[in-house]
């Protein structure tokens, strides 16, 4: 719209059409409607200096307020809500009610209906500018991506979350992987958050996950903080202020830190295979390092040198001990005496198989409580489910040669309890493969199935064969077995095979010259019982 005041101003002046377009920016247009304007309401600059702008846009009629007055105006507040509070809300959606919607005037179209709506957003979405104070505030969030970890084993994906945690004012940012987003998982990444800040901050400004507030009654509006969050905080000396239910303004430093770890940390490890969690994190770890230390922001400086210099000094010091969220559970023990806590398996001393156990759970270690006595300790297993963590003093003695199962060691031994020509064929067996695990099929078909119940006729059966030095093989061997009658039969011994020259006799004939008489080795009969 013309500035009509500055064009008569200058009108007044004595300047010239060209001045007044080129000055202004206006058209020949508007200089000439101004200049009758003046004639025939005979303004002076005296006056001009007193009018109002609305008796300017009375002198000055905007000719397309009439024709908006024509259509129908859309009510862009109930627009906005809308949006807001649903996600999936488009502005084609919201044309599309009002093209549809009864009324006597006209309806704006698609386009300029999205320039109505940027206009309207331009004066009435304004957003304020938040100042942080140094070392008052950590905010913390999931971030939404995952990273796959591949089981090196049975190929089994499972998903690796990522907490985020960033201080607003510096904008430094601290990330770690987890299998799950439960409570100890959120806890123990808080605990973390403190010690790679080397301090604590006045207040945690989280989301409203279920890790950190519920509902005291279902229905009820009312949030509070959990226990075990609320532990934490009066561990580390500060408050838990939750940010407000689909506010993400509320925490609009976490929001960045996220989009940041999407693109510069997940962005980067999606590409690359991981077996564990710690390899996950090792790599986190680089990354982090680089978003704090190495990139630059618009003003020259990076997270840390503004952390180091203006934030750390106002971060309250860290208690004495590391914060430990600790778990109480009863639990009986396995006939395997195993007992089972989190899908992971823990041994107890065998003695204990089949009672009902106490066992404290921490981020690092399960403490088995037998009564108030402890009974032992594990290094708490993470990773893939199903693992087992088993002491050799808890095994009995008939269990301890378990231990190398499916090994040379275990297979050798295994046939040393059959007898010696059981161990000599499973030692041609495991010897004749060029690669010594494809023989212990052979091995375990041999031991486990043809000497379950038939232990003499197996030995028999592998002494039948390395007597006539045959192949050792489960068919052979099953062969063999069966043309032995019982199992009180014994292996022959071994003989050395019939020599095939002819014996030569060793009695001497003196000849005379009457009779010819034949020796003694006329008359033997040969090898083949023939004369």
């Amino acid at each position: 719209m013309a500035n009509h005041r500055r064009i008569m101003e200058l009108v007044l002046a004595g300047h010239s059409y060209t001045d007044i377009v080129e000055n202004i920016r206006c058209s020949r247009r508007d200089v000439s409607a101004a200049k009758k304007t003046i004639a025939s309401h005979q303004i002076t600059p005296a006056r001009l200096a007193v009018m109002t702008d609305a008796d300017l846009r009375a002198l000055f009629p905007d000719g397309r307020a009439r024709v908006s007055g024509e259509y129908e105006q859309p009510e862009f507040r109930r627009v906005l809500q809308s949006m807001k509070s649903n996600q999936h809300f488009t502005l084609q959606q919201a044309w599309s009610r009002y093209v549809s919607r009864s009324g006597g005037g006209k309806k704006y179209g698609y386009s300029q209906y999205c320039h109505l709506f940027s206009e309207y957003l331009r004066t009435n979405d304004l957003v304020a500018t938040m100042q942080h104070v140094p070392g008052r505030a950590m905010q913390v969030d999931w971030a939404g991506d995952t990273v796959d970890i591949v089981d090196p084993v049975t190929g089994e994906i499972t998903k690796a979350f990522l907490f985020v945690a960033v201080l607003p004012y510096s904008g430094v940012v601290f990330c770690r992987a987890y299998l799950n987003q439960k409570s100890e998982a959120w806890l123990d990444a808080h605990a973390q958050a403190f010690t790679f800040f080397g301090g604590v901050v006045k207040m945690i400004i989280p989301d409203n996950p279920t890790t950190s507030t519920h509902q005291r009654r279902r229905g009820d509006r009312e949030r509070v903080i959990n226990a075990r969050y609320q532990q934490l905080a009066e561990h580390y000396g500060c408050a838990i202020v939750p940010a407000r239910p689909r506010k993400p303004r509320d925490k609009a430093a976490a929001e960045n830190a996220v989009n940041v770890i999407n693109k510069r940390v997940i962005g980067y490890l999606a590409e690359d295979m991981w077996t564990t969690l710690a390899e996950v994190n090792e790599a986190i770890d680089e990354r982090v390092y680089e978003i704090n230390r190495v990139l630059r922001r618009a003003n020259g400086t990076t997270r840390w040198e503004l952390f180091e210099t203006e934030e750390a000094a106002e971060l309250a010091p860290l208690p004495t001990d590391r914060f430990e969220d600790v778990v109480w559970k009863e639990v009986k023990v396995g006939r395997n005496y195993h007992l089972t806590c989190e899908s992971q398996h823990y041994s107890v001393p065998f003695q204990h198989a089949g009672q009902l156990l106490r066992v404290r759970v921490t981020s690092q270690v399960i403490t088995v409580f037998d009564g108030h006595d402890i009974i032992c300790e594990h290094a708490r297993l993470t990773g893939r489910k199903g693992q087992y963590s088993t002491l050799p003093e808890h095994q009995p003695a008939q269990h301890r040669d378990v231990d190398g199962l499916w090994s040379r060691k275990w297979f050798t031994a295994r046939a040393a309890s059959f007898g010696p020509a059981t161990t000599d064929v499973i030692e041609q067996i495991l010897d004749r493969h060029q690669v010594e695990a494809q023989g212990y099929l052979d091995c375990q078909n041999i031991l486990g199935t043809l000497g379950r119940n038939n232990r003499a006729r197996l030995e028999a059966a592998c002494q039948e064969l390395l007597n006539s030095r045959g192949y050792p093989t489960y068919t052979m061997l099953k062969r063999l077995m069966a043309g032995i009658t019982t199992d009180r039969q014994k292996p022959r011994e071994v003989t050395p095979a019939a020599s095939t020259r002819k014996r030569v006799s060793t009695v001497t004939f003196t000849p005379t010259s009457d009779v010819y008489v034949r020796d003694a080795s006329h008359y033997a009969r040969d090898e083949n019982g023939g004369q």
